[in-house]
């Protein structure tokens, strides 16, 4: 494979189209970015959405931390960060799911996904700044979300919410990274030790070991749930997330995790493939025997073949295996036949099983700045090293 080639390809979208979309449409004159937006670069709503928002703060920070010190992508990163500051933290210290085009709350503390999207982007802000506030308020969510994962209330988690008897593997999976980036950041044992714990979670728990699958929902004790829950498996999810795990583990030098974390990977990939049309489906049955009790289980979402972009040459550099670089190609070949939306430069995000774009909302209304232009990141950060 063209490895050199591959990592101009992936420069060029990232900074020729994918970066400019957003930079010519969606940047507001208050400081905050429109995610609800549509793929020729349309605002349909000022909402704000704090995932977006936050998201997008991560991307811009390291962009100038990891591509090119560009005054104007830390000007971005600051300009959200200041509307995100001017309209929360909450006074229990969680983020806002929402606040309308002038900043007033329309939906408080709904999803501590918001906390987490936030510890993420605070870290890289700050590892742009130096600015202690940053980190300040880093930790201080931190403390918010810790208290809410470890008390007795119910967590509120939209868009998919989390009955009182289960654990959800995306919140181990998001708190695994964001905590431990922070943890990276400050030192703290504390925080280290809460990174490791959902680390340990999804490793040992979620990553199934007789099946070398990551169900998505257990019992609160770790135990497989009833069908048809019990058996639904995200292949784009477990790949995300075993990426994330990989960088945990290596952090650690723990190479027995990353092996596992690689092969799981490989898994994934084998287990959502369509043969018949090919892409990632969103949802699969681990046993096969039945509809996946997800929505859109069949649908052709953008995310999960980016992740696995990543995932694919990330696996590569740990085990140098072929079939890491023969199911990079596989993955690029289809996203960039059905994605790209040539004309504007960003990508469409949501195609059903024959490769048709859609419009129905999946999770969040909004045209994320997020997966695609940090898969890029990643991989040109990847190939930076595989080429040297």
């Amino acid at each position: 494979m063209d490895l050199p080639g591959l990592l101009q390809l992936y420069r060029d979208t990232l900074l020729d189209d994918v970066i400019p979309f957003w930079t010519r449409h969606a940047l507001d004159a208050d400081g905050a970015i429109n995610s609800c937006i549509t793929d020729d670069g349309r605002v349909v709503s000022r909402d704000r959405w704090s995932w977006s928002q936050w998201r997008a703060v991560w991307v811009f920070s390291r962009l100038y931390n990891g591509m090119e010190h560009r005054p104007e992508w830390l000007d971005i990163a600051r300009g959200i960060y200041r509307f995100q500051i001017a309209h929360g933290p909450l006074a229990n210290g969680h983020w806002p799911l929402l606040v309308d085009g002038e900043g007033r709350i329309t939906r408080g503390y709904e999803s501590i996904y918001a906390d987490g999207f936030a510890i993420y982007a605070l870290v890289e802000l700050w590892r742009a700044t130096g600015e202690r506030a940053v980190l300040d308020l880093a930790m201080d969510t931190f403390q918010g979300s810790e208290h809410a994962l470890h008390g007795d209330e119910p967590l509120p988690a939209w868009p998919y919410p989390i009955p009182s008897d289960r654990l959800n593997h995306g919140i181990s999976m998001l708190f695994s990274l964001a905590y431990h980036e922070l943890a990276e950041a400050t030192g703290d044992s504390t925080v280290r030790g809460a990174a490791r714990s959902h680390h340990r979670r999804v490793m040992e728990a979620f990553l199934r070991p007789d099946r070398g699958l990551v169900f998505e929902w257990l019992t609160v004790d770790g135990r497989e749930v009833e069908p048809p829950d019990r058996t639904v498996v995200l292949p784009g999810h477990a790949i995300e997330s075993m990426w994330f795990q990989i960088h945990l583990a290596r952090s650690a030098g723990d190479l027995a995790t990353i092996d596992r974390a690689v092969r799981a990977i490989r898994r994934h990939l084998e287990i959502g493939w369509d043969s018949a049309y090919g892409g990632l489906f969103l949802a699969v049955d681990a046993e096969g025997g039945r509809e996946p009790a997800w929505p859109f289980h069949d649908s052709k979402l953008w995310w999960p073949h980016v992740e696995a972009l990543y995932a694919t040459l990330l696996a590569y550099e740990c085990c140098r295996e072929d079939w890491c670089l023969q199911w990079h190609e596989r993955i690029r070949e289809y996203s960039y036949g059905h994605y790209p939306v040539k004309a504007h430069g960003e990508w469409t995000q949501k195609l059903d099983r024959q490769g048709r774009p859609f419009t129905t909302v999946v999770a969040l209304p909004v045209k994320d700045p997020f997966h695609l232009p940090r898969a890029l990141i990643c991989c040109t950060e990847v190939l930076d090293r595989l080429t040297t």
